[in-house]
C-alpha cells in the first residue's frame, strides 16, 4: 500500500487540474494564437505562470485505484500489477485466467 499522503497528493491534484482546465485551455490558446499582438500573448504567458503548478495535467501521476501504487500501471484497467494478479488469482476479474504450463 502506498504512503496515504502521495495518494491524497494526487487527488488533490486531480481537483484542482479539473478547477483549472478551462482557464488554462484559453489561455494556451492565446498563447499559441500568431495572429495577436506579441503583447497580448506575452501577458497570457504571464497569467498563465501566476497559476498553481498543480493545476496541470502533467503534474498527475497515475496511481492504482486498489493500492495507491505508482509503478507497473495499467491504464486500461487503472490498476497495478500487483493488484491486478491478486484479483485475478481470487476470480474478481471477468475474463481473467491464471496461465500455467
Amino acid at each position: 500500500m502506498a504512503k496515504t499522503s502521495s495518494v491524497e497528493k494526487n487527488k488533490r491534484r486531480i481537483k484542482l487540474t479539473k478547477s483549472y482546465a478551462n482557464k488554462r485551455n484559453i489561455l494556451k490558446a492565446v498563447i499559441k494564437n500568431k495572429e495577436l499582438p506579441l503583447e497580448e500573448r506575452f501577458k497570457a504567458g504571464l497569467k498563465l505562470a501566476e497559476m498553481p503548478r498543480n493545476g496541470s495535467a502533467v503534474r498527475i501521476r497515475n496511481r492504482c485505484e486498489v493500492s495507491g501504487r505508482p509503478r507497473a500501471y495499467y491504464r486500461k484497467l487503472k490498476m497495478s500489477r500487483i493488484a491486478l494478479r491478486d484479483l485475478g488469482n481470487k476470480g474478481q476479474i471477468p475474463g481473467l485466467v491464471k496461465s500455467s504450463w
